[in-house]
This record gives structure tokens, C-alpha cells and sequence, in this order.
């Protein structure tokens, strides 16, 4: 895929916020550095279409370290790192969904890229996004995440993509096993794990009406590395890429009115599971770096029509 030559690049500030923007003929985003280097907007300039889902109910504003998370939820794509659930980790007692999302980065502005960076205060982790256009409906993000701690550092790190969805839009994904998460509040109440998508006879990647349910699946087993929500009747798409090696599992929530009535999809590529980083620490299954220790990995964003998205994967 080749990065687009054709991009305008710009910043403006929204509620004194300010935010990073990147586009061509086909796609922009908008990007906020004081929100963790949270991408805002996932506009397809051709359809005339935003990806994202945003809560209507907030202003966009920056939070606090230590926040509640549920009550503060915007939308948009955020990050986890370097866990979900409060916890303490390696000793240390990290805040609700982690502390990246709280965490006001530095950034640059370039002619064809964008790019934020900054040290998350508890964990000593350094973090760095940037972020360019490729051709096309395409968006490229570049990642590096460096322990400067004098210790190991065992983390969770999710992408975490809040998307506009309707009755019968679906979930692609190529996991063969799936777990609920939490059967007490799903639609479904089956603990054991199953065959992907079916369970209680049901099609799980197929979105309901607003019924005042919810899901919350763990997606593994996966023999590819990409993760999409396919809408308006198969015709659009949102797809993310990425590298199994470090993001190994899919988390899939979705709130079909139950979660604060909110009505959207979260696509989540995991570097964990569970939920618990000491429980995934234990079945060695979460993200490790030993002092100095760096991971690079590259994930790439396709927002926009299906036929246009399959010629070019």
C-alpha cells in the first residue's frame, strides 16, 4: 500500500483543545494529543461518512488522571495501556481503562504526518503514535513503546475503536474460539467456550436492533490479523490490520442499549487476555518488555467502501 503524496495536514483547537488533522480526497481524521492521542474522527470523505460513534451526552474535554472511565466515554478510538480493569501490577496501582487515555502527549506536525509521544507517568512506559494517509481510505499508524522502568513491565495494550453501527451490520473476524466475557450481563449466559459466531443458535457477529442488550467476547485462535465491521448491507467498512505477533487476541463489546444506552460496536485488538493483566500475566498471555526493551509495530485503518477496501488488501 503506498502513503498518499496528496495529504493536507493541520491543526485547529475544539474546546481548547487541540486537534491534529490529516486528509486527501478520500479520508480524514482528527486526532487529539491532551485525550492520549485519542483519533476523534474517521470521515470518508467520498461517502460522506463518519466511522466513529460519539457520545452526544459529552463535550469533548480533557479527563484526569484516575477518572472513571464508563461515565467519561466520548467515543472515538482510544487506547488501553497499560490495562483495563483498575489493578496493581508489578506493584504498581494503575487507574480505571489505564493511564494513557488520561495522559496529555507532546506532538509534531509534519507535511505528511502527524505524530504524538509522551511517558505514561506510573508505569514509566514511552509511548509514540504517528499517524500518515495511504492511498486511498487509508490511514497508517506507527507505533513504538519503550520501558524506561528500572523493572519489567507486564501491560495490556488495546486499540479500542468505537464505531456507528445498525441493525444488521456485522462483525468479521477470522477467530475460530470465542469465551463471553461477562455471561451475567450478555445476551448470552453460556461459560464455555464456542465455535465463532454461533452460540445458543444464534449468529453473535450479527448486530441487533437497540434492544436494550449488550456483548462482550474474547476472540482467539486467530489465523489472520484483521478485524472489521462491515455496514450499510455489506457495502461499507471499517478494517483494522495489524500484527498477530503482538496483538494476538480480539475483545468485541458492543452496547445495543444496555451499556448507558449507548448503541455502538468496539472493535479491540488485544495484546492480552483476559481482562485481568495478572490472570493473562500468569497464562502468559500479555505484553512483556524488559528495562530499555522496545516493541515497533504498524497498524493500518481502511474506512470506506467494501469493493474499494478488497482491491486493495
Amino acid at each position: 500500500m503506498k502513503e498518499d503524496s496528496m495529504v493536507k495536514f493541520s491543526k485547529r483547537q475544539v474546546n481548547g483543545l487541540e486537534v491534529l488533522s490529516g486528509e486527501n480526497n478520500d479520508i480524514r481524521f482528527e486526532m487529539v494529543p491532551a485525550l492520549g492521542g485519542k483519533l476523534t474522527s474517521v470521515f470518508n470523505k467520498k461517502l460522506q461518512k463518519e466511522f466513529l460513534w460519539h457520545n452526544r451526552g459529552l463535550a469533548l474535554a480533557e479527563n484526569s488522571a484516575g477518572d472513571d472511565y464508563d461515565s467519561n466515554f466520548w467515543g472515538g478510538i482510544d487506547e488501553l495501556l497499560p490495562n483495563d480493569i483498575p489493578e496493581i501490577v508489578d506493584g504498581i496501582d494503575y487507574p480505571d481503562h489505564g493511564e494513557l487515555w488520561t495522559t496529555r502527549l507532546e506532538y509534531t506536525l509534519a507535511d505528511d504526518h502527524v505524530s504524538v509521544f509522551g511517558q505514561l507517568p506510573k508505569s514509566n512506559l514511552f509511548y509514540a503514535k504517528t499517524v500518515s494517509l495511504l492511498e486511498g481510505s487509508g490511514i497508517k499508524l506507527e507505533y513504538q513503546i519503550v520501558n524506561r522502568a528500572e523493572r519489567r513491565r507486564h501491560f495490556l495494550w488495546k486499540l479500542h475503536a468505537a464505531l456507528h453501527i445498525e441493525p444488521g451490520d456485522r462483525l468479521e473476524s477470522p477467530a475460530i474460539k470465542a469465551r463471553v466475557v461477562y455471561p451475567q450481563s450478555s445476551r448470552f449466559g453460556n461459560q464455555d467456550e464456542f465455535n465463532w459466531p454461533m452460540i445458543e443458535g444464534m449468529d453473535a457477529a450479527l448486530v441487533p436492533a437497540k434492544d436494550n442488550t449488550m456483548d462482550f467476547f474474547y476472540l482467539y485462535d486467530l489465523p489472520e490479523s484483521h478485524m472489521s465491521l462491515v455496514s450499510d448491507e455489506g457495502n461499507h467498512r471499517f478494517t483494522y490490520r495489524y500484527d498477530g505477533a503482538i496483538f494476538p487476541y480480539q475483545w468485541y463489546f458492543a452496547s445495543y442499549g444496555q451499556f448507558r444506552n449507548h448503541y455502538t460496536a468496539i472493535l479491540e485488538p488485544a495484546s492480552a487476555m483476559p481482562v485481568s493483566v495478572n490472570e493473562a500475566a500468569a497464562l502468559g498471555q500479555c505484553s512483556v518488555l524488559e528495562p530499555g526493551e522496545a516493541l515497533h509495530t504498524v497498524v493500518t485503518i481502511h474506512a470506506g467502501a467494501t469493493n474499494e477496501i478488497n482491491k486493495r488488501k
